[in-house]
């Protein structure tokens, strides 16, 4: 089964309120956004957003310039449908793969807690690193969220990659730079724990 036939069913087929990574309240990831001091209607794109609930947050903080990239349309559907027509209308939607993704226009903050931990593969990890460094602005933030190095081996049957900060940090590369990092001990639906690490990056402007 391919990963868009993969994420498809199970969006198409689970309560998307009762999967292992669901939040009601994004709080670490709102508290990253903020600190960058972007102004509201910085473009601000979340990677592998499908149904979450983060766009609904950054359109109740009065974000303007808000995109959701993701691999299943049926997530989309999902976020879009809980929104409503006028306030989904307000948002840029993207069925894509990560890995390929061009974007119309560079986006100033890149925030990714579903896709990076999924790429176990070295090609598939230098693929998103280029996509970063294609879609984002030369000096726009990224915040990423993984599992920690404590945290599981699998999610959603699929094999996942786990990280600190340093190891996340040598993943991006030298064109970025550390600026903060955060654990998350995220208590599923089912309440079991999690641990996420969380990290704020700065691209840093290429030499002339």
């Amino acid at each position: 089964m391919s990963s868009v036939e993969h994420w498809g069913q199970l969006y198409a087929t689970t309560d998307p309120q009762v999967v292992s990574w669901y939040q009601a309240h994004p709080v670490r990831s709102l508290a990253l956004i903020s600190r960058t001091g972007l102004p509201r209607d910085a473009p601000i794109l979340d990677v592998g957003g499908g149904a979450s609930s983060l766009v609904d947050h950054l359109l109740n903080r009065g974000y303007t310039g808000v995109g959701v990239l993701d691999l299943a349309q049926p997530a989309l559907e999902v976020a879009k449908a809980r929104l409503g027509p006028e306030r989904a209308a307000e948002v840029e939607w993207y069925v894509a793969d990560v890995r390929e993704f061009t974007s119309p226009h560079r986006w100033e903050l890149w925030h990714d807690r579903a896709v990076f931990h999924f790429l176990t593969a070295a090609r598939d990890r230098a693929a998103y690193r280029t996509s970063v460094l294609r879609n984002l602005s030369p000096t726009g933030h990224v915040v990423i969220a993984t599992f920690a190095l404590a945290g599981p081996e699998r999610c959603s049957g699929l094999p996942v990659a786990r990280y600190d900060a340093p190891s996340l940090a040598a993943e991006l590369g030298a064109g970025f730079e550390l600026l903060e990092t955060e654990t998350e001990h995220h208590r599923t639906p089912g309440g079991v724990v999690q641990p996420f690490t969380y990290c704020r990056f700065r691209r840093v402007p290429a030499a002339a």
